[in-house]
């Protein structure tokens, strides 16, 4: 069974899930196993359609424990489950469900989670005991790590792992070359992903005011919003394109808005064409890496900032300071000469991809014993 956030159509947190589902089923292949996940969803019967396997709602507590005592485990994760800055619920409830799959004698495996921010100190103890029960622990980055080695788990049984979206693979057959533009269009394709974060909005503005001043340095581009959660992304999005549109920055033929995929492999595939992808969100930024597509991060979360180190990049400024100038010179660097960025990451880039299938590796391994 695998316990996230799934089913409510946040691209981020599908492509999570595609990449557990995908790097499970290549784990059991390769020791002549075989796997049938059950996912707890939010809309079981979409998860089904989606991905051609069992759902259970996640809300339907007798439905999960039922589930649960048929199954051989628990995984839990990936994604930022335990945190407490969106509200009071998602550690208890995910905590809970590690707890009832002990109380139906499964194991429990935490998979490539990111780990707070925890600002309420009630929720550490119950953390670590949760972790320190679990069979296998894998976090994404590490001060994840670090944290809940401040919280009592010992360092021996976390391992840290790149985020399982670094595996993802394309799919499909459609043209996803790094850099193409799409059809007749020669202009290069700038990727930019933003979301609503502060109320006040002035985030998003700075992100246009930097997206202006590339326009005002003479670089001519086709900006390709990117919407990762249906519905407020894609608001949010055409809240810049309308500010850039006014500013007269940009035509209206180099201001779009893709499709909000409910397929991650076809947002990954969307990033894939993209010749620098600007982002706010963490799987933005994850999916331009597993592209091979360079890329700038704008930081909302210290998980993009940790993203971002592991590739030797820092954030081009947060959503409470961006310097709109020097977004838009190392923007135009990079869009000068994209194959020196992928000449220079290639070699971490593998090296993430590849241990992003350790999880799932290790996980098939327990249950197998």
């Amino acid at each position: 069974m695998l316990s996230g956030y799934y089913g409510f159509k946040n691209s981020g947190d599908e492509a999570v899930l595609k990449s557990m589902l995908t790097a499970l089923e290549e784990a059991a292949d390769a020791v002549g196993a075989k796997v049938e996940p059950v996912v707890l969803s939010g809309d079981p019967e979409w998860t089904t359609r989606q991905y051609g396997v069992e759902s259970v709602p996640r809300m339907k507590l007798a439905e999960v424990r039922k589930a649960l005592k048929a199954s051989d485990g628990l995984i839990s994760g990936g994604g930022s489950l335990l945190q407490d800055a969106t509200g009071l619920g998602s550690i208890p409830y995910y905590l809970g469900i590690m707890e009832l799959a002990r109380w139906c004698g499964k194991p429990t495996f935490v998979y490539a989670q990111g780990i707070g921010p925890v600002n309420r100190a009630m929720f550490k103890p119950m953390i670590a005991r949760a972790f320190k029960r679990a069979r296998y622990v894998s976090v994404r980055d590490e001060e994840s790590a670090e944290l809940l080695r401040g919280y009592g788990v010992p360092a021996s049984r976390v391992e840290v792992v790149p985020d399982p979206v670094m595996g993802l693979p394309p799919g499909g057959n459609g043209a996803d070359g790094i850099g193409g533009a799409g059809g007749e269009d020669t202009l290069p394709v700038v990727g930019v992903s933003v979301r609503f974060w502060r109320s006040d909005r002035a985030d998003l503005d700075r992100a246009a005011a930097a997206l202006e001043a590339l326009a005002a340095r003479g670089v001519r581009a086709r900006l390709r919003f990117l919407p990762f959660h249906r519905g407020a992304d894609e608001d949010a999005s055409r809240y810049v394109m309308e500010r850039l549109a006014r500013a007269g920055a940009y035509s209206e033929r180099e201001l779009e808005l893709a499709p909000a995929h409910d397929d991650p492999q076809l947002m990954l595939r969307e990033v894939g064409r993209c010749a620098l992808l600007i982002g706010m969100r963490l799987h933005s930024l994850i999916y331009a890496a597993n592209r091979e597509a360079p890329l700038l991060g704008i930081s909302y979360d210290p998980k993009i900032d940790q993203f971002l180190q592991r590739l030797g990049e820092r954030a081009i400024g947060s959503t409470e300071a961006l310097d709109p100038d020097a977004a838009a010179e190392r923007a135009a660097g990079l869009l000068s000469d994209p194959g020196l960025w992928r000449s220079e990451k290639q070699v971490v880039i593998q090296k993430l991809k590849e241990e992003a299938a350790k999880p799932a590796q290790q996980i098939i391994a327990f249950i197998r014993k």
